[in-house]
């Protein structure tokens, strides 16, 4: 098993989860972040830490393992992050919408750290 993030953290980024990761399995995009499903030691510790839930066990992704799949596509070509950036200014605009993947996801990697 590994943790995925999912649709929920397009657009809010939060990245209170990178700083509590022990192998900093965590890759940035420009408005999405991804775990390194290769990486992640299934400790979980990151799951509470997402303010709006994007973080789940691969167990509960969607049938098709959508989610794993880009988390793994990802995590190859973002660049690595393990500390906090700031959010966008923005984000509590898009905390609660659904189906912000195939609406607003940038596939431009962030600036990692």
């Amino acid at each position: 098993m590994t943790y995925i993030v999912t649709d929920a953290c397009v657009k809010c980024k939060f990245m209170d989860c990178v700083e509590v990761c022990p192998v900093d399995c965590f890759y940035e995009g420009e408005n999405f972040l991804v775990i390194a499903p290769d990486e992640c030691i299934d400790c979980g510790v990151c799951e509470p830490e997402c303010p709006v839930d994007a973080i789940v066990p691969d167990t509960e992704d969607e049938p098709d393992g959508k989610w794993l799949q880009v988390n793994a596509e990802y995590a190859k070509v973002w660049p690595n992050i393990t500390v906090k950036g700031t959010p966008p200014a923005d984000r509590e605009q898009f905390e609660r919408e659904t189906g912000k993947y195939e609406k607003y996801f940038s596939p431009k990697p962030g600036k990692g750290s």
